[in-house]
């Protein structure tokens, strides 16, 4: 069923990256090497194209949306959503924000909207909501009912040993998509 849907779409998918059959992937998306995306993941491009960077883990009924809200007249520029490198997204959480810096977190039932820009090495906890238009500093925890804020001492460890065990472990138990970019070495770029 999502399969079907997803093939009309324009999935880019980068060599060494690991897409499990089961995820929803609608509209102009590209996927970067090391990212992992879990079955009932959603990826949804309505509004413009979303492009996910490397090492970045998309969990269960995550969803990664870049759409217009509901009463926004059309834009006059395509907006791209971009996510930067060794990201989670737990699960149930959505983003909708359009600059995603690198090693962060989003954890379960986090919300963030598409005016919140978020930096590098913020965590968004669990059950917090951010919709109002903001940027978050790096290195800042939200946390806790009142989504109060602080910074944290140390930055968020890229989930190297997660990403490892899941690329040994998901195609066990799951079909996973086949990439359809080249591998780009640094001596192309």
């Amino acid at each position: 069923m999502s399969s079907s849907g997803s093939r009309r779409s324009n999935v880019k998918i980068a060599a060494g990256a690991l897409v499990c059959e089961e995820s929803i992937l609608k509209g102009d998306i590209t996927i970067g090497p090391k990212t992992i995306i879990h079955p009932r993941a959603s990826i949804i491009a309505e509004a413009g194209p979303i492009i996910i960077g490397e090492g970045n883990i998309v969990e269960e009924m995550a969803t990664i949306i870049n759409r217009l809200p509901p009463d926004a007249p059309a834009p006059t520029t395509t907006p791209v959503q971009i996510v930067g490198s060794y990201n989670v997204f737990e699960t149930d959480c959505t983003c909708e924000a359009f600059k995603v810096g690198d090693n962060n977190i989003l954890e379960s039932k986090a919300h963030v909207g598409r005016e919140v820009q978020l930096t590098n090495g913020c965590v968004i906890g669990a059950l917090c909501t951010l919709t109002e238009p903001d940027t978050i500093p790096e290195n800042t925890i939200v946390y806790g009912s009142d989504c109060q804020r602080r910074e944290m001492n140390d930055k968020p460890y890229p989930p190297i040993s997660q990403i490892e065990f899941l690329f040994k472990i998901l195609p066990s138990y799951h079909h996973i998509r086949k990439h359809n970019m080249p591998v780009i070495s640094e001596s192309d770029t």
